[in-house]
């Protein structure tokens, strides 16, 4: 309980104060969240690593890496990072934006090269 005035009693209870982040932040942080988590996915199918196992290598939940790649942007920076660093060790932040790694470049090619069946 927090106590604003002497003349007037005030409560507030700080114990659950959730934030839906989609709601509050600005459609520029709403687009950049969408951004990145949608070059973390496909890079993370690409090194053929499993969400739990990506999760577990970064030390988070598996719904706290669900929620980076469903572009929630109420994730940490911090938690971005360590999922980074644990699907691709060495990939810059940077380099993941600018989409320079090789393994995701690979993926596409393979998946446009599926065969298509004739028609009948």
């Amino acid at each position: 309980m927090f106590v604003i005035s002497h003349t007037k009693l005030i409560r507030f209870d700080f114990t659950n104060m959730k934030v839906d982040q989609s709601a509050v932040a600005s459609s520029v942080v709403l687009l950049q969240a969408l951004d990145v988590g949608e070059r973390l996915a496909p890079l993370r199918v690409a090194r053929r690593i499993q969400q739990s196992e990506a999760a577990l290598r970064a030390g988070l939940s598996r719904n706290t890496a669900y929620r980076i790649e469903k572009r929630d942007p109420g994730v940490a920076f911090g938690q971005l990072l360590r999922y980074l660093d644990a699907i691709a060790p060495g990939l810059t932040f940077t380099s993941l934006l600018s989409e320079e790694d090789p393994s995701v470049k690979a993926q596409s090619f393979r998946e446009r090269q599926r065969r298509v069946k004739k028609l009948s």
